[in-house]
């Protein structure tokens, strides 16, 4: 993969505000009957940074996406891409985490990243060239070519998550939601993932994505959020993740030892999927 292949960012500049940040939330809050998921929430992301979202199981990452996708509403605050609610937007993308996509679904790859073209196209219209060309390039890019024709459920972990991401390319999205996507994933498996979100970057597309790593967190992206409930920590990795801040997002979960400038972290938590009640 090299930069030549990447496809140039288009972004739909009408429904943009101009010199307004990709995306703005401002308080708030989303209550399920077990309580509140997210509790005063406000913070901003510039376009073509990469941000890492963490916190322990049950923090509200999940309901965090998808108030920012537009899949649900907040009981109180504000969610703004561009300047515009998230559900005027075609332009944002949303990948949930791998259990909750029915692998069984009879699609194949490339019938998945078409799916990207859908609202450009209108959904009792054909393909045309340009879309499948986009669809083309879009595989090209995230190294699925040779599998655009294999059925979903034959993918490994890897595979899915970089055929979500084609997905989003053929959908020319701006920003990018990915909902644990390392999960289960195996070292070079990851590796590759990062190498494609890295021509992202260079194409200018803002990445927000859950994860537990609190490592991986803070060695490949450009800020942190850390999150339980509410917003604990945000900036730059060495800030957002101090000592201070996740012992108070992972309380008894984690023991934190220092040395010198670096810290280590064991969680004794479950690392399974995230959010295992509400959130």
């Amino acid at each position: 993969m090299t930069t030549q292949t990447v496809i140039p960012h288009q972004p739909w500049r009408h429904i943009h505000h101009p010199g307004a940040p990709i995306l703005s939330i401002k308080d708030l809050s989303v209550q399920y009957e077990a309580g509140h998921a997210l509790e005063d929430i406000s913070f901003e992301v510039i376009s073509g940074e990469r941000m890492a979202v963490v916190g322990p199981n049950g923090a509200g990452k999940s309901t965090l996406f998808k108030a920012i996708a537009g899949l649900l509403r907040p009981d109180r605050g504000s969610v703004s891409v561009f300047g515009v609610e998230p559900r005027s937007h075609i332009c944002i993308a949303y990948l949930p985490q791998r259990n909750q996509v029915d692998w069984n679904f009879p699609v194949t790859v490339a019938d998945v990243v078409m799916m990207g073209r859908t609202r450009k196209i209108g959904f009792l219209r054909w393909p045309a060239k340009s879309d499948k060309e986009i669809v083309n390039r879009s595989l090209q890019i995230v190294g699925m070519t040779s599998l655009s024709q294999r059925q979903i459920s034959q993918l490994s972990g890897g595979q899915q998550q970089r055929m979500f991401i084609a997905r989003a390319l053929a959908q020319e999205a701006d920003l990018l939601l990915m909902d644990e996507p390392v999960t289960g994933l195996d070292t070079p498996s990851q590796e590759e993932l990062f190498k494609v979100l890295d021509s992202l970057k260079k194409s200018g597309v803002t990445v927000l994505l859950a994860l537990h790593d609190l490592k991986l967190a803070a060695t490949s992206f450009d800020r942190v959020l850390l999150l339980n409930h509410r917003l604990i920590g945000l900036g730059s990795p060495a800030n957002a993740l101090s000592e201070e801040n996740l012992k108070q997002a992972y309380g008894d979960r984690i023991q934190v030892l220092a040395h010198e400038q670096d810290i280590a972290v064991l969680d004794d938590s479950c690392c399974g999927e995230e959010d295992h009640t509400h959130a």
